[in-house]
C-alpha cells in the first residue's frame, strides 16, 4: 500500500507539495492546506471461511482560510491546480459566510514546522499477506477447536459454537499540513486493529465473547498483535463464552465493582471524554450528539471524582491509538491533566474552542479525513496508574463483582446518567474471585460514579487501548480515540442482571 505522499507529493520540494504551496492564497489573513493519503486493508475468517479481501485507497486535500474574523473550508480529491483552486475559492466563500454570523475566529498564526511517525518495530513485509491469512485461520480454528486442556468440558465445544470470527484491519495514513506562514507539518500513522469474536449457544441461551470489543488496537506494525496478546486469546474467550451458558445471572443490588481495563475504556470515553469536549459545552453538538452536564464555571473547582482520580490528555504514549505530534489545526500536542486529584482543571478543546470559551484546552482539533474540518475530539484520554495491585483491589471487596469487556451502553444526551453492560463477570466474595456470572450490568450518574472511586490499580494492570469508531459531528466523522487505564474499584454501585432465572 504505497503512499502518494511518500512516492511523489509529500517529500519536501516535490512537485505536488510545490503545487499545494502555490495554491495557498495570499490575499487572506491566514490559510492552511492539509493533504491526507490513506490506505487500508481488512481481512476476516468467519465460520472458518476466508472472506473477500477488502482494500481502500483515498487521497485529497482541505484548504482552510481565516479572514476578517471568519473561517471557511474547501475540500477536493482533485489535486490538480484547477481542483485546488476550486477548494481555495470555496474556503474563501465560506469564510465570508462565517464572518456574517458575528462569531469571530482568530487564525492559528503560530503554527510551526514539525513531524511525527508512529513507532513501528516490525514492518508488515515481515508478515506478508499469506502469513496474515494463515494467522487468522489458526485463530479461527482455536475458537471452535475441542481441547483436553480446556477449563470447560470439551466434548460439546464444536457443537456449541454457532458463530466465530477472526479479523485483522490496518490503516496507513500520511498527512502533510502546509501553512501560509511557511510552516510544514508531516505526520505518518500506522494503525492496527485485531479482533476475535465467538458466540456459544445451548437451546435458546446464547452468549458471546470478544477480544476486548475492539479495544485492543494501537499504532505500530505486527508487534501490536503481540502487545495485546492476540495469539493467546482465542481459546480463553471460547471457553468463557461456553462457561457463560451455564453461569448464573448477575445478582442485583448495591455492591462494590472492579472494572477491568477494557471496560474502563468505555467508562472513560462516555462519562469523562464526551462531557469534557468544549464544543459540546458551547452547544455546537446539541442537534446531533448532545450537550454536556459540565458548565464553564466548573473548571478549576468541581470535584469530578474522588481524590484518586487523575486523568490526562497524553498524545505521547508510544503505540497508543491516538498518539500524534500535532492536531489537525497545527497545534503542537503535549500532555496535560484534565482532572487532577479529582478536581476538573481543563477541557478537551482545540484553539478555536479555547478562544470562544475562554477556557483552557488541549491540542485535540482533529478530522477523520481530508474531506472533514477539524473539530474537538478525544485523543489519548488516560487514567493515571494508582498504588494498588489487582489482588489488593479484589482482596478489599467483601461482596461485589468483577466485570470485563463492554457489550452495550446507554447514556443521556448530557453524558450524565448511564447504564452499561458487560460480556463477562465474576463474583467477588470475601476478597476472592469466585463463580462466573452472565449478563452483568451497572448504572449510575457520571460524577457520582467517579466520586465512588476507591481503588486505582498500579502500572502492572495499566493497559493502553482505544476506541476505533467514535462518531461525532455533522457531517459525521468517525475517528479513533485512545484510552489507557488500570483496573479500578468503585464502591456502592447499582448492579443488576440482564435477565431473570
Amino acid at each position: 500500500m504505497r503512499s502518494i505522499i511518500h512516492s511523489s507529493p509529500a517529500s519536501a520540494g516535490s512537485e505536488l507539495e510545490n503545487r499545494l504551496f502555490a495554491a495557498l492564497p495570499t490575499d487572506v489573513d491566514f490559510a492552511t492546506i492539509r493533504c491526507v493519503d490513506e490506505r487500508g486493508e481488512y481481512l476476516e475468517v468467519r465460520e472458518g471461511q476466508l472472506q473477500p479481501l477488502s482494500q481502500n485507497f483515498d487521497v485529497g486535500a482541505m484548504v482552510t482560510v481565516w479572514h476578517d474574523g471568519g473561517v471557511g473550508h474547501g475540500a477536493t480529491s482533485n489535486l490538480s491546480p484547477d481542483g485546488l483552486g476550486w477548494a481555495v475559492s470555496a474556503a474563501k466563500r465560506w469564510a465570508g459566510v462565517s464572518r456574517a454570523t458575528g462569531i469571530s475566529v482568530e487564525p492559528p498564526i503560530g503554527i510551526a514546522s514539525g513531524s511525527y511517525t508512529s513507532p513501528v518495530e516490525y514492518d508488515w513485509s515481515t508478515l506478508p499477506l499469506g502469513d496474515r491469512i494463515d494467522l487468522l485461520h489458526r485463530q479461527a480454528s482455536l475458537l471452535t477447536k475441542e481441547t483436553a486442556t480446556s477449563d470447560v468440558a470439551s466434548s460439546r465445544v464444536a457443537s456449541r459454537i454457532v458463530a466465530s470470527s477472526a479479523m485483522l484491519a490496518r490503516r496507513d495514513v500520511d498527512v502533510v499540513l502546509l501553512a501560509s506562514n511557511g510552516a510544514r507539518i508531516e505526520q505518518n500513522f500506522r494503525f492496527v486493529y485485531p479482533g476475535l469474536s465467538v458466540t456459544a449457544a445451548d437451546g435458546a441461551m446464547t452468549q458471546s465473547r470478544t477480544f476486548g470489543a475492539g479495544a485492543f488496537c494501537g499504532q505500530g506494525g505486527p508487534e501490536v498483535l503481540e502487545r495485546h496478546g492476540f495469539g493467546d486469546a482465542a481459546e480463553r474467550i471460547r471457553d468463557q463464552a461456553i462457561a457463560l451458558l451455564t453461569a448464573p445471572n448477575c445478582p442485583s443490588g448495591t455492591m462494590d465493582v472492579v472494572l477491568a481495563p477494557d471496560q474502563m475504556v468505555l467508562q472513560i470515553h462516555e462519562s469523562i471524554g464526551h462531557p469534557l469536549e468544549l464544543d459540546r459545552i458551547l452547544g455546537d453538538e446539541r442537534n446531533y450528539a448532545g450537550t454536556s452536564f459540565v458548565t464553564p464555571e466548573m473548571f478549576g473547582e468541581y470535584n469530578y471524582g474522588s481524590n484518586l482520580l487523575n486523568v490526562t490528555f497524553d498524545p505521547a504514549v508510544a503505540g497508543q491509538l491516538a498518539s500524534y505530534g500535532f492536531d489537525d489545526e497545527g497545534t503542537p500536542a503535549q500532555r496535560e491533566y484534565l482532572i487532577r486529584d479529582g478536581v476538573l482543571v481543563r477541557g478537551l478543546g482545540g484553539i478555536s474552542s479555547q478562544q470562544r470559551s475562554g477556557l483552557p484546552g488541549v491540542a485535540n482539533a482533529r478530522a477523520c479525513n481530508w474531506n472533514r474540518p477539524p473539530i474537538d475530539r478525544m485523543a489519548n484520554l488516560n487514567i493515571e496508574p494508582g498504588a494498588s495491585s489487582f489482588d489488593e483491589l479484589v482482596g478489599s471487596v467483601e461482596r461485589g463483582v468483577y466485570l470485563e469487556t463492554n457489550t452495550s451502553w446507554s447514556i443521556d444526551d448530557s453524558r450524565n446518567k448511564f447504564q452499561f453492560s458487560c460480556e463477562y463477570g465474576r463474583l467477588i466474595e470475601d476478597g476472592k474471585l469466585t463463580s462466573v456470572i452472565r449478563n452483568p450490568s451497572y448504572r449510575g450518574i457520571s460524577a457520582t460514579f467517579w466520586r465512588s472511586l476507591k481503588g486505582v490499580g498500579n502500572l502492572e494492570s495499566w493497559q493502553a487501548m482505544g476506541t476505533p469508531n467514535c462518531g461525532k459531528g455533522e457531517l459525521n466523522q468517525m475517528i479513533g480515540t485512545g484510552h489507557a487505564s488500570p483496573a479500578c474499584l468503585f464502591g456502592d454501585i447499582d448492579v443488576f442482571g440482564g435477565d431473570t432465572e
